[in-house]
């Protein structure tokens, strides 16, 4: 069995990964980072969290073969749904959980992060989103996968707000959805070492820094917060989140 982490970039995808994954382990699943290893599959798991990049017919059926050898372990996406990852989802091969959080919220620290990767001279992913503009169309993309990951009936989905504010309850669904047992010791302490009061920017994987909701409205000219309601004001009235 393979489960799928899929997240919005700046969306705590990382620590949803790393929550999900500590779960799957204390529950007798094996570390993807050693199954990467252990059937060469270094080009097709990347970065820290295992991340396999596009779901394309050749980077599943890679880590397919593993999983089809007894093998259940968790890794990371970002991509948009492909009819093959579809048929692997509704055929029981792949479990997928889904993190989203308001786009302006997202767009704002992935801005955020490309300004101090240029100031440190240290360029990373986000570099190049260092300005409104193009973090604006960056996360426009993200909001049409995000969108068609909520079509998906099979995906646990996850809003990064219900995450923030009502932790414990989130949680219950993750165990529950993973068939996890949550009344023993090691399952209590994985729950503890990422509550959100828990978790530091400095966890390697976690990619968790500021976290708190609505930071747009405060750090956003209001200009700008105008055109991401005239562009994305469609999608948020549809997830719920105010406009």
């Amino acid at each position: 069995m393979i489960i799928l982490s899929i997240g919005m970039p700046r969306a705590g995808s990382g620590w949803y990964y790393n929550l999900t994954n500590d779960l799957m382990l204390v529950n007798g699943a094996q570390d993807a980072r050693r199954i990467r290893k252990r059937y060469f599959l270094q080009g097709i798991l990347t970065e820290v969290n295992c991340n396999i990049g596009a779901l394309t017919p050749h980077r599943l059926i890679a880590v397919l073969a593993p999983s089809l050898m007894g093998n259940t372990f968790v890794i990371k996406a970002h991509a948009g749904p492909t009819r093959f990852a579809l048929r692997l989802i509704q055929s029981g091969f792949i479990r997928p959980t889904h993190i989203y959080r308001d786009p302006r919220d997202a767009m704002l620290s992935a801005m955020e992060n490309g300004q101090r990767s240029i100031e440190r001279g240290r360029p990373n992913a986000f570099t190049s989103l260092a300005t409104f503009d193009a973090a604006l169309r960056f996360m426009q993309s993200y909001v049409h996968i995000t969108e068609a990951w909520l079509q998906c009936d099979e995906v646990l989905q996850v809003r990064y707000e219900d995450l923030l504010l009502n932790y414990d309850r989130e949680v219950k669904r993750l165990v529950d959805f993973l068939h996890s047992k949550i009344n023993n010791p090691e399952t209590y302490q994985i729950i503890e070492k990422y509550r959100p009061q828990k978790a530091q920017s400095d966890q390697k994987g976690l990619h968790f820094s500021h976290g708190r909701i609505g930071r747009f409205r405060k750090e956003l000219s209001q200009e700008q917060q105008e055109t991401l309601v005239r562009i994305l004001g469609p999608w948020l009235a549809r997830m719920g989140y105010e406009i």
